[in-house]
């Protein structure tokens, strides 16, 4: 389906406009990392005690959160889970022990006499197993990226493969400077979604690389530069159409997916806006970079000679 046809947008000729845009949301995501310092982990990577809460009748947060915080747990972090009887009730490794279950348990009975509850669920995380996850999770985005490097250079050339890398790195650090910014916690599923939103962009930026490795043989007098704005035109129908609908699916788990894939329904939201800004305004753009320099180089090495 083409809901765009015959496109003739000067994208190539405003990419130092969408290169800037990106290093300024760089920048606002690292001002906000080392402002928070680093990066919110969750229970996953730090360690600590998940506690699942169910009550009779409704509750509200804010006295779940006063009763916890009067027990000792101060720092714990209280989220509605699946309506307004179920809390979610995290508490870091130094705030908690291994009877902590049991003491939000006197504590809730004392706090919510008249409120019968029952705890569905306790999951403790070692700190030594979170450091190990927090280790794997790194490294499969790397392996990941590699992995990427090896197939773009096999099926294009290396100068695709490095537009496709740092257009993908791109994705990443700014979906992880807008969970800085609000402040979201970043777990499994979040690293997960980080995964899947390399990806997509990469889905993405492959649909244009094809588009310019015909026209480069189609077009062979023109530019690099109109070649490349050419290809992105030509697939702009394709790219809006899967962005909009893969958005869509996302929205909808976000909003009534639950507190348990929020993170990861909304780092997902994040990553296909951004992953499709970047196959148009940072993979493609590097391309032309990439041949004015070694073009100009070319020139000079037949002066020289």
């Amino acid at each position: 389906m083409r809901i765009i046809k015959d496109t003739n947008i000067d994208f190539t000729g405003k990419r130092k406009i969408g290169i800037s845009f990106s290093l300024l949301l760089i920048l606002i995501g690292f001002i906000s990392l080392i402002a928070h310092g680093g990066p919110r982990l969750g229970i996953d990577f730090i360690g600590g005690t998940l506690v699942q809460v169910r009550f009779a009748n409704p509750v509200s947060s804010i006295d779940v959160r006063s009763a916890v915080s009067s027990a000792g747990y101060a720092g714990a972090v209280i989220q509605q889970f699946g309506g307004d009887r179920e809390v979610l009730i995290r508490i870091l490794e130094e705030e908690g022990a291994a009877e902590a279950s049991g003491n939000l348990s006197q504590t809730l009975a004392e706090g919510f006499v008249d409120n019968p509850f029952e705890i569905r669920k306790v999951v403790r995380v070692g700190p030594k197993i979170g450091e190990e996850l927090r280790g794997k999770a790194v490294l499969a985005i790397l392996a990941a990226m590699f992995g990427i490097v090896i197939y773009i250079t096999f099926r294009f050339e290396f100068k695709f493969a490095v537009g496709a890398l740092i257009a993908l790195a791109h994705d990443v650090i700014i979906t992880l400077g807008i969970f800085s910014i609000l402040d979201i916690e970043i777990n499994l599923s979040v690293i997960a979604a980080f995964l899947t939103i390399v990806g997509y962009s990469l889905n993405d930026t492959i649909v244009v690389y094809d588009r310019i490795r015909e026209n480069v043989k189609s077009m062979r007098r023109e530019s690099y530069e109109i070649i490349v704005n050419t290809s992105i035109n030509n697939s702009l129908s394709r790219t809006i159409v899967t962005s909009i609908t893969t958005f869509m699916v996302v929205f909808t788990l976000y909003l009534i997916g639950g507190e348990v894939i929020s993170g990861f329904s909304f780092a997902m939201m994040v990553g296909v806006v951004v992953g499709t800004y970047s196959s148009i305004f940072i993979a493609s753009p590097i391309l032309i970079e990439w041949q004015a320099r070694a073009a100009a180089k070319k020139r000079a090495s037949l002066t020289s000679s």
